[in-house]
């Protein structure tokens, strides 16, 4: 385990007030207000160790550059809003997807991502 910094902690902190999956330069927009100085790089191989302990997990869509978020979310889904290009948690998950693989096909995970606007570019 890698020791606590204040750059570490910044970083957890931002992703765990987030509420939603962020890139790494958001992380590293929010975090600089809690350790001046922090530098990009640095937010790169804090969420590369902090994905290698666990304590972080990474989003990747189709397309676009990975978002990271806490590891200790329960499973859900997100939506991606085609202007801004932000992902929003989805709390829960609609249910066993098992029933939707061809026959004979074994499901051992899934992802559900909706796209659209979401409410601050709707308005």
């Amino acid at each position: 385990m890698e020791r606590a910094t204040r750059q570490r902690g910044a970083i957890e902190s931002v992703l765990r007030a987030s509420g939603r999956p962020l890139t790494p330069p958001e992380v590293h927009q929010s975090a600089r207000e809690l350790a001046p100085g922090l530098g990009l790089a640095t937010v790169y191989r804090t969420l590369k160790l902090l994905i290698e302990e666990g304590t972080v997990l990474t989003l990747n869509l189709p397309g676009e550059s990975a978002r990271f978020e806490m590891a200790e979310i329960s499973h859900h889904h997100h939506f991606r809003c085609n202007r801004c290009r932000r992902v929003y948690d989805i709390p829960g998950c609609p249910g066993d997807m098992r029933r939707m693989a061809p026959r004979g096909f074994k499901v051992e995970g899934h992802d559900v991502i909706l796209y659209g606007q979401c409410s601050g570019c709707r308005s």
